[in-house]
């Protein structure tokens, strides 16, 4: 049930859980049972935090060329036309 709640929250959700989660773990009132289940959850919300950082990198670094096509950000310079509506070499 709390990985379903995990997958419908936002990124800022679940970076608020994480933190309030790693404070709780650093104050050291919590029992050991308790500690592994917020340690292993904690874990779980860390691994889709960085898949949602890593897809949003790699949605940055796409744009889309005077065809409509994908390319990447890096090869834009090479797909930049000129003020002639040349291609740039």
């Amino acid at each position: 049930m709390a990985d379903k709640q995990q997958d419908n929250q936002t990124f800022e959700q679940k970076m608020d859980q994480l933190e309030t989660i790693v404070n709780q773990l650093e104050q050291g009132n919590v029992s050991l049972e308790d500690s592994m289940d917020k340690f292993k959850t904690g874990i779980k919300l860390s691994e889709q935090l960085q898949d949602t950082l890593t897809k949003a990198e790699h949605t940055m670094a796409k744009m889309m060329d005077k065809n409509g096509d994908e390319v990447s950000f890096e090869n834009a310079d090479d797909k930049k036309d000129d003020a002639d509506g040349n291609q740039a070499k």
